[in-house]
């Protein structure tokens, strides 16, 4: 019986071996935070911020050879800003993550394709500053802005084949994050727009 087990894996791993693919992705986000608070509200208009998004993620071929899965850690900052003539306020947060995505790739010639794909990411914070006025305040033991955020996301690359072991990408994602753990009643969510670059490589082929 186990020897039957480890030839069906063995099988698989085969069967799966072709076009599996390590990748990075680096860009920029542009975050607007959503503040919702049931007893009081900001005065200021919040402006949305930038930041960089870094993701690494291993990318596996399911049967269809148009769709495949893959597993990533992501690295992003989710920044803002808010002022006025009396106050001026100002949010930094690093979030790290990890994400699973379905993708799809459409091949439009033997060099150049385009992808799209959809996915989950689980994220926490391990950095936060506030700054209010020049004053600074650490936001990682705030509970509105710590716990574990859920973040749907959509992304669309190109993807230009340098030979048949890599490849570059450049790409447009959009991302809305939410807290699952806040109980207060200040309540916060990211709405991101990513501008995406990668560099692919093909571990099997």
């Amino acid at each position: 019986m186990n020897k039957k087990v480890l030839l069906f894996l063995a099988l698989l791993t085969i069967g799966y071996s072709k076009a599996q693919e390590l990748y990075f992705v680096t860009g920029t986000n542009f975050t607007k935070y959503n503040f919702e608070a049931k007893n009081s509200s900001m005065t200021t208009k919040l402006q949305s911020g930038n930041g960089t998004t870094h993701e690494i993620g291993y990318a596996i071929p399911i049967r269809n050879k148009d769709f495949s899965y893959s597993f990533g850690v992501t690295l992003d900052e989710y920044n803002a800003l808010a002022g006025s003539t009396t106050n001026s306020y100002k949010w930094d947060t690093k979030y790290l993550g990890a994400q699973a995505a379905l993708h799809y790739d459409y091949k439009v010639s033997p060099f150049f394709s385009v992808s799209a794909r959809a996915g989950i990411n689980l994220s926490s914070i391990i950095y936060g500053k506030q700054s209010i006025d020049g004053e600074i305040f650490d936001l990682k033991n705030q509970e509105e802005f710590s716990g574990l955020f859920l973040r749907v996301f959509g992304k669309i690359q190109t993807l230009y084949k340098l030979n048949k072991f890599s490849a570059l990408s450049l790409g447009y994602g959009y991302s809305h994050s939410a807290s699952t753990s806040n109980s207060t009643n200040e309540k916060l969510a990211f709405d991101t727009n990513q501008i995406l670059f990668g560099i692919h490589f093909t571990t099997n082929y």
